[in-house]
């Protein structure tokens, strides 16, 4: 289902290029910008990547509530943007941050750490 695009002030340019899902959307992984650990994978439409872009903190939509969240604003778990990049593709966002606390709602440090499928080969 297509959703109507929200109204956005991001640059023509970087809109152009974004390749989305049929909602609007493009994921959007959030990774620690000095250790590489990846963090969490949240979704962006283009006003939240305007917003994470222009203001220094990551700006995400939230697709059950239906609206944008910045993270940190009720966990006190901010991300402050350090670099915000396109993959080839221009389908996924990287936004390399410097996370303070926890990126994950669970509280835990990454949303990657608790449930590990394959552990690394020793």
């Amino acid at each position: 289902m297509t959703s109507s695009p929200r109204p956005s002030s991001l640059d023509p340019a970087v809109a152009a290029r974004l390749k989305r899902s049929a909602d609007g959307l493009v994921p959007a992984i959030a990774q620690q910008y000095d250790t590489g650990e990846v963090l969490m994978l949240g979704w962006m439409d283009d006003e939240a990547l305007h917003r994470t872009l222009t203001t220094g903190r990551c700006t995400y939509w939230s697709r059950s509530r239906q609206e944008y969240w910045v993270k940190g604003d009720t966990s006190g778990h901010f991300q402050h943007v350090m670099s915000v990049a396109l993959d080839c593709d221009a389908d996924t966002v990287l936004v390399k941050v410097d996370q303070v606390g926890a990126a994950c709602h669970t509280g835990d440090r990454t949303c990657f750490d608790s449930d590990v499928l394959l552990p690394l080969a020793q």
